[in-house]
């Protein structure tokens, strides 16, 4: 067992940057565009995964990592098994939160909203554009189910390549997008002795954003 002050001295001084109320866009989908670019550009691994937090319907929490696969005015789209633990969750209780976390630009962005399903045809649109194995692989899983082992996996994926060797993929009927409608959104900035900088945009009902500072 580790020692205890092993983990309690694991700790760093963010230094790296500042954000203040002068360096930001009105609108936090063009903020967070700025910095996904910058991101990007950081060479960070993944910079798409996000945590993603649902609760079910009498509010015990779950959380994992999925990728964000398309952003825009309308939200944060990511793709999953309808029929998983987390499609599940979604589908009896829409609301959910996502996070990012940049630790080599020491940033984080935390998304809460409404999630609905995108439209089928955008599914099947994403669907086509997947690379071969992820498709099949979207098949073969019978995502949170219980299996037997391995070997179960390994067999039903040869099959459906021998199956669909020389035809198109379809998408799986129980297969698709959600999408995160914001209504809050955070972007918090690592700065030193623990004094970060938080800013937030929440959503008003004349469609505007508000923008305040939280305490760290």
């Amino acid at each position: 067992m580790l020692d205890k002050a092993t983990v309690q001295n694991l700790r760093l001084d963010y230094k790296a940057a500042t954000l203040l109320e002068t360096d930001i866009e009105e609108n936090p989908i063009i903020q967070f565009e700025k910095w996904f670019k910058q991101a990007i550009d950081a060479q960070i691994l993944e910079p798409n995964a996000m945590t993603l937090a649902t609760a079910s319907p009498n509010g015990v929490p779950q959380a994992r990592i999925v990728l964000l696969k398309e952003f825009d005015t309308q939200g944060f789209v990511f793709y999953s098994n309808y029929d998983s633990q987390k499609g599940n969750a979604l589908l009896e209780n829409p609301y959910a939160a996502l996070v990012f976390f940049w630790g080599d630009v020491e940033r984080q962005v935390r998304i809460e909203g409404v999630v609905e399903r995108v439209s089928e045809q955008q599914s099947i649109a994403y669907f086509k554009t997947r690379p071969l194995g992820s498709k099949l692989g979207a098949i073969v899983s019978p995502q949170s189910s219980e299996i037997p082992d391995r070997k179960f996996l390994e067999n039903r994926l040869q099959k459906l390549e021998k199956q669909y060797a020389d035809i198109e993929i379809p998408k799986p009927e129980n297969w698709g997008g959600f999408r995160v409608i914001p209504n809050k959104i955070e972007f918090w900035q690592g700065r030193r002795n623990r004094l970060h900088d938080r800013l937030v945009y929440s959503h008003q009902k004349d469609g505007s954003w508000k923008i305040t500072r939280l305490a760290p």
